[in-house]
């Protein structure tokens, strides 16, 4: 099922690029926008296919957005119940800290070391 799913995600993903790639740019982004004046050099052109480019990217992005989600929820219920670091209800939870192999504690940080730089007198 996930594979499936996957596989429908990254054709959402391709075709919702194609579909931005093909909408004309508003912008004067370094000067290679679909404007200008040559008259109908574009691939569509016109306000109906700038109206159905822009609805065919939204419902691609909201497809898009329900894919990720259905999978990021397929993921949290197909993982092993191993460690976690959210906290869990009644137990203690989180991030245990890291063995040192023999030592059976773990090493207390030395106090700083005093500045050993020359003394300047203070006057008054």
């Amino acid at each position: 099922m996930s594979t499936v799913l996957l596989l429908i995600h990254v054709m959402i993903a391709m075709a919702l690029v194609g579909v931005i790639l093909l909408q004309r740019s508003e912008g004067g982004a370094l000067g290679i926008g679909g404007g200008g004046g040559g008259g109908g050099a574009g691939f569509m052109t016109g306000r109906g296919a700038g109206d159905a480019l822009t609805r065919a990217t939204a419902i691609l992005a909201a497809c898009f957005f329900a894919t990720s989600l259905t999978l990021s929820i397929l993921a949290s219920h197909n993982t092993a119940s191993g460690p976690s670091i959210v906290p869990t209800s009644g137990g203690e939870g989180g991030l245990t800290p890291l063995a040192i192999p023999g030592q059976s504690e773990p090493a207390t940080p030395a106090a700083p070391a005093a500045p050993s730089g020359p003394q300047v007198p203070q006057s008054n």
